[in-house]
């Protein structure tokens, strides 16, 4: 009786930590805040070094605002991007001007966001690592892609 007893108990403590780990999975509230650059840490892949940047996150009830602010190695001017769209369920595409528009949604637990301008497609992809960092993919057409690590103030 006591094994049975024993592996009622090891299903229980399974099926828990298995909920528990869904619900954590899939809480995109984890990339949520204001995120800082750490350059020793990334790869630019040959492009122009970033000195410093942040990225601020802001997943709420399905809308999803993306901010970013680099300055660039040797440049005089801060560099801001800003992407916000809907209902991510229905990952809505926002037209900024006639060349430019931007989809953001979540794939599993990477946010991406694709950004399409005169026909050439960025794409960001956004991800939490096991040590707390966020990794940041970004693939653009004829460049490698650049990988960057960023920690929370």
């Amino acid at each position: 009786m006591r094994t049975h007893s024993n592996l009622t108990i090891i299903r229980a403590v399974l099926t828990t930590l298995v909920f528990a780990f869904t619900a954590f999975a899939s809480d995109h509230s984890a990339l949520n805040g204001t995120w800082t650059l750490v350059p020793a840490k990334s790869d630019f892949a040959g492009q122009p070094v970033v000195q410093t940047g942040t990225v601020t996150i802001n997943d709420r009830q399905g809308v999803i605002v993306v901010s970013r602010s680099f300055v660039y190695e040797g440049a005089t001017e801060t560099f801001f991007y800003n992407d916000s769209t809907g209902n991510s369920k229905n990952s809505p595409t926002i037209h900024t001007g006639k060349d430019l528009k931007t989809k953001t949604k979540w794939d599993d637990d990477v946010l991406k966001v694709t950004t399409t301008q005169s026909g050439a497609v960025t794409l960001e992809s956004y991800s939490l690592a096991a040590d707390g960092a966020m990794l940041v993919s970004v693939v653009r057409p004829e460049h490698k892609t650049l990988m960057l690590v960023f920690r929370r103030p």
